[in-house]
């Protein structure tokens, strides 16, 4: 499955890019199945999901759990927690 992955703040900092295209293997079928799969792929995806407490995501623009599943999604923005004021 192809998707867009967008990298935010210190994310995209660790990897060096703030989106790339992908084919996902098959079996990956959530957020967090996702992040598995990019750990995998070096030290700077391992080192930008360290800790997956500090991680936000959001699958077609709309903001999810890592549990959601990205069956059909075209984008997933994986972003460190936001705060305003």
């Amino acid at each position: 499955m192809a998707v867009e992955l967008l990298y935010f703040a210190r994310i995209r900092e660790a990897i060096g890019l703030g989106s790339e295209r992908v084919d996902l293997p098959s079996g990956v079928a959530t957020v967090s199945d996702v992040i598995d799969w990019l750990v995998s792929r070096g030290p700077a995806y391992a080192e930008a999901f360290a800790d997956r407490t500090r991680l936000r995501a959001a699958v077609d623009q709309q903001f999810a759990p890592l549990e959601t599943a990205i069956a059909g999604a075209g984008e997933i923005a994986l972003f460190p927690p936001v705060t305003g004021g």
